[in-house]
């Protein structure tokens, strides 16, 4: 089984790519190498592969990194299954998972982030629950984005660890991650990795 990351940035044209494009570079390479696990193209599209317990950990990564410009977003759909054909290019690859991400993400309409496997319940379930997320992570400022951005990039250090690398005081990032729904979301991934369809 892996997972299938299929987005694009919304907006893209608001900004010069210049200053999106290396902070999306940097999140999908957190994940994965170029181009075997990932790749942009058309300029503001990208493909990532990862294994599915990363899949929505890293689907919200690239949010945060995003959002940190203003007037930026993200669709991502993850699509989860068979490996299928793995090429060197991971845009030239196919399989199950591929397809499920295709498809997922043909259907975003208002829906920013959307999840897709061989199991319909595990979907509607999870779909539910982004649809909820995202009532709150659509709306992330910049500056909450950021945070957002470096908890889930150094899980291992507390808050004051955190304000400290962001220059920022401890009440701030907790104020900031409080409104950012940041306990909600661990626990979404957490339950998420938990109900994951086994292959």
């Amino acid at each position: 089984m892996i997972a299938v990351l299929t987005g694009d940035i919304k907006n893209s044209t608001e900004q010069e790519a210049s200053i999106w494009l290396p902070e999306l570079k940097q999140a999908l390479n957190h994940y994965g190498k170029e181009p075997k696990e990932w790749e942009i193209y058309r300029g503001d599209s990208f493909q990532l592969v990862t294994t599915p317990g990363k899949a929505l950990e890293a689907s919200l990564y690239v949010k945060a990194s995003i959002k940190q410009f203003k007037n930026l977003d993200v669709r991502i759909a993850i699509g989860l299954g068979e490996k299928g054909y793995q090429a060197e290019k991971v845009t030239e690859s196919n399989g199950e998972a591929y397809v499920h991400s295709g498809k997922c993400f043909e259907g975003l309409k208002r829906q920013n982030l959307g999840i897709k496997s061989s199991h319909k319940a595990f979907d509607d379930q999870m779909n539910l629950l982004l649809e909820l997320a995202l009532l709150t992570m659509d709306h992330w400022p910049p500056a909450t984005a950021q945070t957002v951005k470096n908890a889930i990039k150094n899980p291992k250090k507390n808050q004051k660890e955190l304000a400290q690398l962001l220059n920022k005081s401890q009440g701030n990032i907790s104020e900031e991650l409080t409104k950012a729904g940041f306990d909600a979301l661990q626990k979404m991934t957490k339950f998420y990795n938990a109900q994951l369809p086994k292959p």
